[in-house]
């Protein structure tokens, strides 16, 4: 990969794992599910006006949006409003790696290999032992709903997979219309239309900022360079990267908001790490064993 376009990877991952910063300054003035409709909204429009409609059938660009705006983003949203620290939300999220995998030998029937078993294994030591260490950072409830979102990324996960070539910039602008009258619903049900009206009316501008980071930067930039390098390289060169999401995620938000990063969160933060490596990197490590 030349350098230029290493560079134009990490920074995707830059944002990526920063963006539980922007995530949490959205939320001190927003509601999570009004928040997160609002996101979508502006992923949306005035996008779709000038991309043409994916060459994907409707029910996969609304199931896709609907999983991934109500399922992952409103749940982990709802998750960081009071239960969990953006660096811990953007470790316990990659689990979706995990439950991708599953769901894929479980509905593709494919045989667990043990590297898959070994990952799995460390990952879930790291998981209990955040379990462990429930504190003001991190609550059981906060981790289930995060895990309940990494779950639903990974359906989503699964909705792309059984999409073949398509234009995923343009997937992501036509399925955001679909998250967003959900979205509003709940608002609306849980959240109540006073507070959608007061928390519109007193947002701060750090607030719209990140609303409008959520739509431009993690949606439009992130999906569409992520993918133009998945384009050009092979999965195996570009998806290891997204290894370092927790890394940046858990550094901003200690530097940002002073998030504390006690010991058991750093061994933690490097069991999910390692055991999201062995799964992701050992198939390359065995081929090139293989070939000499």
């Amino acid at each position: 990969m030349p350098t230029t376009h290493l560079l134009l990877a990490l920074s995707v991952v830059f944002v990526w794992g920063t963006n539980f910063v922007a995530i949490r300054w959205g939320l001190d003035g927003l509601p999570p599910f009004l928040f997160a409709a609002l996101r979508f909204a502006l992923s949306a429009l005035p996008w779709l006006l000038f991309m043409p409609r994916p060459t994907a059938p409707w029910h996969k660009v609304a199931a896709f949006g609907v999983l991934l705006g109500v399922g992952q983003f409103g749940l982990m949203f709802l998750a960081m409003r009071s239960s969990i620290s953006p660096g811990m939300a953007s470790l316990v999220v990659q689990l979706q790696v995990f439950f991708t995998i599953g769901l894929s030998l479980w509905l593709m029937k494919e045989r667990v290999r043990g590297f898959q078993i070994v990952g799995l294994l460390l990952a879930l030591a790291g998981l209990g032992l955040i379990a462990a260490n429930v504190d003001a950072t991190v609550t059981l409830l906060g981790m289930g709903l995060v895990l309940s979102a990494a779950f639903f990324w990974s359906l989503a996960n699964l909705v792309v997979k059984s999409l073949g070539p398509v234009n995923m910039l343009h997937f992501m602008v036509w399925s955001s219309v679909f998250a967003v009258p959900p979205l509003f619903a709940l608002s609306w049900l849980l959240e109540g239309p006073a507070l959608m009206r007061t928390s519109l009316e007193h947002a701060s501008g750090l607030v719209w900022a990140s609303v409008v980071w959520q739509a431009i930067g993690n949606t439009l930039y992130g999906y569409g360079v992520w993918n133009w390098l998945l384009a050009r390289h092979p999965a195996a060169t570009v998806t290891p990267l997204a290894l370092l999401i927790p890394v940046f995620g858990m550094g901003a938000s200690a530097l940002s908001l002073g998030e504390p990063l006690p010991g058991w969160k750093l061994g933690a933060a490097a069991l999910v790490l390692l055991g999201l490596a062995v799964i992701v990197l050992w198939p390359r490590w065995q081929a090139r064993l293989g070939a000499k």
